[in-house]
């Protein structure tokens, strides 16, 4: 029988705060994935000021219902504002979608307390799109004992098949994704999912820097690593950091708010952004080699994805750190998939997997107890 093909729009809003990737995609939740058209609209500097405010506020107190009211005026600010992207997009790249994959905002993310907080009201977002919208991606596997992250895994997997079709790939691979943290996808082959791919989150990956540069300047992030190969590294700084402080647990779903930046206190700018983006590098890179001991396996093939791809000092440094001269990355979009938005691409894609109540998390990527659902359908029009 042949399957429905649904045209779906992804919407995803990192940890940078930055603003809202949007891809349009075809797909049948199953082995077909088409993209057709992605934007990337920037958050106004009153959300965005708003944004930052309110994940602090909330992470210090450790408190989402003291923040009730604060997170609900912003909620519908936010809401607001993927409303009208969506809007635009449509009107400018069309056709209107089926069904909207909205992941919304993360304010706050602790899988001890089994909570993950994501701004976003898929009410208020299918009244104003007159549209079906699948949010909440998180909850069914928190609930079902898993860490809530990380999703796109299974999404990864797909990719990787598809561009096996056309250059054959070398098993085991690992995918990279480097956002606001650093996540992992290895896959073993391209024929069984819960028996080939498993996922992690292995260290921090532009949140440290990112914070940095807020911190210190007028700018979000350090555009391509340029600051940071511009600076010197304080090595007795990094020396004593790398000593003090160790990743547990690849196994465990890691938030920014499990980082900081304050041993980088009193740097100047650039040597600041050249000594965090060693830090993180190092972490990267010892996760990677924590994942081949974890697996028993050897891997030193590498597709990259996320923003950080770009930070061409960090990609450096985690050839450096990883040290091993057979390591090859490569930029996902060598392969023709554009690296800025597979994440929007991904929500697009677990979107039409509710709907076809199809799993998207498993015991390998997310640790929960059995394959899980994820996403609440919301028809509001």
């Amino acid at each position: 029988m042949k399957r429905k093909i649904f045209t779906v729009l992804g919407l995803m809003s990192g940890t940078s705060m930055d603003g809202v990737d949007v891809s349009l995609i075809k797909t049948d939740g199953h082995d077909y994935f088409e993209q057709i058209s992605n934007e990337f609209y920037e958050f106004s500097n009153e959300l965005y000021k708003d944004l930052i405010s309110l994940r602090k506020k909330i992470n210090e107190l450790k408190d989402l219902d003291e923040n009730i009211v604060s997170i609900g005026e912003i909620e519908k600010k936010f809401t607001i504002f993927n409303a009208k992207i969506i809007n635009e997009f449509v009107k400018k790249n069309g056709p209107k979608p089926e069904l909207i994959g909205f992941h919304g905002q993360t304010v706050y993310h602790n899988v001890k307390e089994k909570i993950s907080k994501q701004l976003g009201d898929g009410n208020l977002l299918s009244q104003l799109t007159n549209c079906t919208v699948v949010n909440n991606f998180r909850k069914q596997d928190i609930d079902n004992s898993g860490q809530g992250a990380p999703l796109t895994p299974i999404f990864h997997y797909l990719i990787s098949k598809q561009i096996n079709k056309k250059k054959k790939l070398t098993y085991p691979l690992n995918i990279i994704n480097i956002g606001g943290i650093t996540n992992v996808s290895t896959i073993l082959g391209n024929k069984e999912i819960q028996k080939e791919i498993f996922a992690y989150d292995i260290a921090p990956g532009n949140c440290l820097i990112d914070e940095w540069m807020r911190k210190n300047s007028n700018k979000k992030f350090d555009e391509n690593g340029f600051l940071a190969s511009s600076g010197k590294v304080n090595e007795l700084i990094l020396n004593q950091s790398i000593d003090n402080f160790q990743i547990s647990s690849i196994k465990d779903s890691m938030d920014i708010n499990d980082f900081d930046i304050s041993f980088a206190k009193g740097l100047n700018l650039e040597d600041g952004c050249s000594t965090l983006n060693e830090f993180t590098a190092y972490l990267i890179s010892e996760g990677l080699k924590k994942i081949n001991q974890v697996n028993n396996i050897e891997v030193k093939n590498f597709i990259i994805c996320g923003g950080g791809r770009k930070n061409k000092k960090l990609v450096e440094n985690i050839y450096k750190y990883f040290g091993d001269k057979k390591l090859i990355i490569k930029d996902i979009d060598v392969y023709q998939f554009d690296g800025d938005f597979i994440e929007s691409q991904a929500f697009g894609y677990l979107a039409v997997k509710r709907i076809l109540n199809l799993p998207i998390t498993f015991p390998t990527t997310t640790r929960c107890e059995n394959p899980s659902l994820g996403g609440q359908i919301i028809k509001n029009y």
